[in-house]
């Protein structure tokens, strides 16, 4: 999967290896309409609820510069942020399943999903019916995510409650008069509006944003112009805004719109600002995320897993699945290892390098809080764990 890397909601390559890994498990196998998903039914011995485990499938527009052995063959395009690890990690837990069938109460869907980074994968799953594919809705829903910064190697992370942030896009055109870069009077510059407005935005953030309501404001693209003796017509931006409450999240949108168009229209030109919301907050349920720490520390000890003391301001749609499903989505170190977390290349880095030695406790941690989580039965029979 690493050397064959697929962006998007169309996976058809990565979708194919999956299938294969799959055949002869026993598996109700079904796939997406509109993305290249997998959704696998293993039905237990015996009838009892439905449990869900996600991984994702796509890769990152990111040219790979790690030189591995195994490295990207497609131009352009790596598995930079860990997926092709969650998938086979999966693959795995479907196997180990598949051979304690007969102890198991009840139903696992396995969700498979393109279209994480930015195309809103999950949302499209579940508009398919992810969540009804074993019939009842699952109980719970996990999910793991591999990090190479921050994170111990082979440490399992969680913390219930706001988990991740929810994310929102900026694009902003501005548009004046363009002319000759000799008479900058007979034209009306947007550039440097443009530039005063990207600034503005930061100082913003800083002087009106409740700094225990956590905003990330960051433009990570600019566009302007074609020579350097032409003063354009229109500068572009675009940008993300994650926010961790609905109210912070209304209170930017107002706030961007306002702050971009007043901006504009001090320097005489017009503004067009597009506030998009994607993916929401992702909040896990405290009742299913210290029963994810007890289910760590009686499979692997308790030195494996550590409470995450803050939220992270990256986003996911697994938080799609966890609005309409009590879940977790739990953090698993994978820097190389021995390599100092603090120091290695990031996800999403063109030098990403993650240690496939966590592969058997990823997918031996998706088996066991599957199977323990049947165990407990429904929500209404379920025994309540606190954290350890």
């Amino acid at each position: 999967m690493h050397s064959e890397p697929e962006v998007g909601l169309s996976l058809p390559r990565s979708q194919e290896k999956v299938l294969a890994s799959l055949d002869g498990l026993g598996l109700e196998i079904s796939t997406g309409s509109r993305l290249s998903s997998v959704t696998a039914v293993l039905r237990g011995a015996r009838p009892g609820p439905a449990v869900l485990l996600r991984a994702d499938m796509d890769a990152l527009p990111v040219a790979e510069r790690t030189g591995l052995s195994f490295a990207s063959t497609t131009e352009g395009v790596m598995h930079a942020c860990g997926h092709d690890l969650h998938t086979t990690m999966l693959i795995g837990a479907a196997h180990l399943l598949a051979g304690r069938r007969h102890d198991l109460a009840g139903d696992v869907v396995l969700m498979f999903q393109p279209g994480e980074e930015g195309w809103d994968g999950a949302g499209a799953m579940l508009a398919e019916g992810v969540l009804d594919a074993a019939g009842p809705r699952p109980v719970a829903a996990y999910a793991l995510h591999v990090f190479t910064t921050g994170f111990r190697h082979g440490t399992f992370m969680a913390r219930s409650g706001p988990t991740m942030a929810a994310t929102n896009d900026v694009d902003v055109t501005i548009t004046g008069v363009g002319g000759h870069s000799s008479a900058p009077h007979r034209a009306k510059d947007p550039v440097p509006a443009a530039c005063e407005i990207v600034t503005a935005l930061q100082t913003m953030v800083t002087r009106s944003c409740d700094p225990f309501d956590p905003v990330v404001l960051t433009v990570g693209s600019f566009h302007a112009g074609t020579r350097r003796n032409v003063i354009p017509e229109t500068a572009r931006f675009e940008g993300t805004v994650r926010t961790f409450s609905d109210k912070a999240q209304s209170r930017m949108k107002d706030a961007v719109v306002h702050l971009v168009r007043q901006i504009a229209a001090a320097h005489g030109l017009r503004a067009k600002v597009e506030f998009t919301k994607r993916y929401p907050v992702t909040v896990n349920d405290a009742q299913e995320t210290a029963f994810v720490e007890d289910t760590v520390n009686e499979g692997f000890g308790e030195h494996r897993f550590r409470p995450l003391p803050h939220p992270l301001t990256g986003a996911e749609d697994f938080s799609r699945v966890l609005n309409e499903v009590p879940g977790s989505l739990v953090m698993l170190g994978a820097a190389p290892a021995g390599a100092d977390p603090e120091a290695v290349s990031n996800n999403h880095s063109s030098y990403a390098e993650f240690d496939e030695g966590v592969l058997g406790d990823g997918a031996a941690l998706y088996a066991d809080l599957a199977a323990r989580r049947l165990a407990l039965g429904s929500t209404a029979d379920r025994t309540v764990i606190s954290p350890s």
